[in-house]
């Protein structure tokens, strides 16, 4: 595991968009898996802005979300794939075809794992998957207790997470809510993984994930068994390593 710590978030963001953009520059056909949240959209406007200096070709660039939430519309402002959208797939002017997304409404969520998982294998696998550290530790929705050999399904979400997309979406307590979520194994199946960590909420699991047990009860902790991941974390958030 590669640990690189800059003094400020904006570095963050800046270096994780350069080592984006390059890949794209070096291989026009990359697939990129993408993550939604606090720490990656600073991020997400580093792409845009580099990519409205630079005008770099996107046009055989495969972009996917790592999961989402299962049960609401596309078009609340919570989804995944409207947050993608917003931040970068329409700043970037992304073909529909090359953004790939778990649904947020299916009659069959299994086989919607299924044929998501299959589209990437049949663009030759994920070149680079960006990843966010949740603050127990989750990636995407892999909880912690989430098998380290599991696989694209439904999960679940924190119970925090839940009630405020039900207050939000107005969504009654009989209808369904959850995650749909690439498994950890599927992550471990990328060729390389990028974790971004900001801020000093995330400082004490960053401190698991880099030095405690490896542990399926901390998700994150299986990321430095991969031969190919980067931790790009500021300041405030690798404060506590090392002691």
């Amino acid at each position: 595991m590669d640990i690189k710590i800059f003094d400020s978030p904006e570095e963050v963001d800046l270096f994780g968009a350069r080592m984006i953009v390059e890949l794209i520059k070096s291989k026009p056909s990359a697939v990129i898996g993408l993550s939604t949240g606090r720490t990656t959209k600073g991020l997400h406007r580093e792409i845009v802005r580099l990519y409205n200096e630079e005008r770099f070709d996107i046009s055989g660039i495969t972009f996917f979300g790592q999961d989402e939430v299962l049960g609401v519309s596309e078009q609340y402002s919570g989804a995944c794939v409207r947050m993608l959208r917003d931040e970068l797939i329409d700043e970037l002017g992304v073909k529909d075809d090359n953004f790939i997304m778990l649904p947020t409404e299916s009659e069959d969520p299994q086989g919607a794992c299924w044929k998501f998982t299959q589209t990437l294998m049949e663009r030759g696998g994920v070149d680079l998957l960006f990843l966010g550290l949740g603050e127990n530790g989750h990636l995407g929705f892999n909880q912690p207790g989430t098998p380290f050999s599991s696989r694209a399904r439904v999960s679940t979400m924190t119970p925090e997470l839940e009630s405020r997309i039900r207050r939000e979406t107005g969504t009654p307590p009989g209808k369904y809510l959850g995650g749909i979520t690439m498994g950890l194994a599927d992550v471990m199946d990328c060729r390389k993984l990028v974790l971004g960590v900001k801020g000093s909420a995330k400082a004490r699991i960053l401190r698991k994930v880099i030095e405690g047990p490896i542990t399926e009860m901390v998700p994150a902790t299986v990321l430095r068994t991969h031969p190919d991941c980067t931790v790009i974390a500021d300041r405030e958030a690798s404060q506590l390593l090392g002691k």
